[in-house]
């Protein structure tokens, strides 16, 4: 059990959390939410010790272990892959270390013995013997090849290196496991792995993540922080959202009520107090009337950005044509001969862990690089536009946001182009801040400012939630799921793919998957089947057209 009792944390002047009390006990899993800003990783870090509160205590109930999910990518690069996860448990660690020592002694004393004798029974309460067996295990569910287990950390590629520090927290079955956003960067086989094994997790888990699904999945209750205030919910996100809702909704109906009564009162009292006959019951109700207090309904401080993709033309029949596309990076073949032609209904979503594959393509379609071989071909009624995953190059200026998003604007008035700033939660001189500065969330927000005042009727995303908060998600998810043009994209929020994706791809080693169903058909399709029992080859699918079906 750990428990926070009369949590305070003061940044400046502003209190990010105040007297906060909570208790977050064994075999439950706690999903904390909030706005950006809200302080969800300041409450993690509080409740990890890497920081103190301004006033109150954090408690844990002694002899019990705290794991949780490092941030810094970078720590561990001169460790190889295997070692670093069996750190994530520092005392099995130190055992492993002290009886090595005493093992290489050369005058082996009496006192070693019984020390190391001591060490051995801990090692082996530890689970000592099995934990190269336990690493490889946690590290091959999230997709890491025994191949890699050996080498040195720097020689993993950023994704690879957050399963390894995810398989380090997960390590040692730690009694409380604190996750701040673990599926960042995970595909989505590597998610339904996290999911299985925090749903089969016996201790106390409190997780951070935006990935509506994956909460709904793994969380038995939901910590809300708002108003510099935790409150505890019974049940995942849904349940959550559901009954936060159906609460203000019932406070306003009972403020109603109150209303309507002391505007009963206070005619009655205008009417009758200068009557002598009536003055006492005039004077009861004014007792009444002072009894009465309306409940304080503050509205929350999350902000949803209105996000509505509206295409300038129809699309027409001819969408996109792809033949035999192939491109190699630095002697790698990362497409080999792609083909595949879209239908003006087409939401496509690419999933599977061949990241570079996904955005290779998109960056093709999108004119931003050149095949080796084949071609594409995109219909004379189509306009697209692209969200790119490496964000980097274009924010890397002294621009402001308006003058930026001018630029892809055919209307040139300034206030035009506010506007769409404006949905997307930048108000007043916001417009004037240099896109030099911006947060990672800032970012993606005007790259979808840009994309809906580019008014194309094919949109190319390439991981456009990463950044974002749970409020934007569900305005981006909301605005493809009308969105009446043709849609590729790539994203690890399993609700995003399911409720936009009319067709799934998957790059595999033995070619292009492509099958118009929903992503979870898709999942449960013999496909899916074939790959978790390791048949060597799939057999080919056919894309089956809508008049078929």
């Amino acid at each position: 059990m750990i428990s926070a009792n009369g949590v305070t944390l003061r940044i400046g002047k502003k209190a990010l959390f105040e007297d906060v009390n909570i208790k977050f006990t064994e075999g439950n899993c706690y999903g904390l939410i909030g706005a950006n800003g809200a302080g969800k990783s300041t409450f993690l870090k509080i409740l990890s010790g890497q920081l103190e509160p301004s006033k109150g205590d954090v408690v844990i109930t002694p002899g019990q272990r705290l794991s949780f999910l490092q941030q810094d990518h970078f720590k561990y690069d001169e460790y190889p892959v295997l070692d670093t996860v069996i750190m994530g448990n520092p005392r099995l660690l130190e055992v492993m270390h002290e009886k090595d020592a005493i093992y290489m002694k050369e005058d082996f004393t009496e006192a070693d013995g019984i020390r190391a004798a001591e060490l051995e029974e801990e090692f082996a309460n530890m689970n000592g013997w099995e934990a190269e067996s336990d690493a490889a295990s946690l590290l091959n569910g999230l997709g890491i090849g025994t191949e890699l287990h050996y080498s040195l950390m720097k020689d993993l590629n950023g994704n690879e290196k957050v399963k390894v520090l995810l398989a380090q927290a997960l390590f040692g079955n730690p009694d409380i496991l604190l996750l701040d956003e673990p599926t960042n960067h995970l595909d989505l086989d590597a998610i339904a792995w996290l999911e299985e094994f925090l749903i089969n997790f016996d201790n106390t888990v409190i997780v951070v993540s935006h990935d509506r699904y994956f909460l709904n999945k793994v969380c038995t209750h939901t910590a809300d922080i708002d108003y510099a205030k935790i409150q505890l919910y019974a049940g995942n996100y849904d349940f959550w959202y559901e009954s936060s809702q159906l609460m203000v909704k019932q406070m306003k109906e009972a403020n109603k009520k109150k209303e309507e009564k002391i505007k009963e009162l206070q005619e009655f009292i205008q009417r009758f107090s200068a009557n002598a006959s009536k003055s006492k019951q005039a004077t009861s109700r004014k007792r009444a009337l002072e009894k009465i207090q309306l409940d304080e309904i503050r509205p929350s401080s999350r902000k949803y950005p209105y996000i509505d993709f509206r295409p300038e033309r129809e699309i027409g029949n001819e969408v996109l044509t792809v033949e035999h596309l192939s491109k190699t990076i630095d002697g790698v073949k990362v497409l080999d001969d792609v083909s595949f032609i879209l239908g003006h209904n087409d939401k496509v979503a690419f999933v599977g862990s061949n990241e570079l594959a996904k955005t290779t393509l998109f960056q093709i379609l999108a004119g931003e690089m050149e095949p080796d071989e084949g071609s594409y071909k995109w219909g004379v009624t189509t306009s697209q536009a692209y969200f790119a995953k490496d964000n980097t190059e274009i924010f890397d200026s002294d621009l402001t946001i308006t003058d930026w998003l001018t630029q892809f604007s055919v209307i040139k008035d300034a206030t035009y182009v506010r506007g769409f700033l404006g949905r997307m939660l930048f108000a007043g001189d916001d417009g004037m801040k240099r896109l030099r500065v911006l947060s990672g969330g800032e970012k993606v927000r005007c790259q979808l400012s840009m994309m809906m005042i580019k008014a194309a009727n094919c949109l190319i995303f390439d991981e456009p939630t990463n950044h974002l908060d749970m409020e934007s998600i569900t305005a981006l998810n909301n605005g493809l799921i009308k969105f009446p043009g043709v849609i590729l994209f790539s994203c690890h929020d399993h609700q995003f793919v399911q409720t936009t994706a009319n067709r799934i791809m998957e790059f595999t080693p033995d070619g292009l998957i492509d099958k118009i169903t929903t992503y979870d058909e898709y999942l449960a399709s013999d496909v899916m089947a074939r790959k978790r029992q390791g048949v060597a080859k799939a057999a080919p699918v056919e894309v089956i057209s809508e008049d078929d079906e």
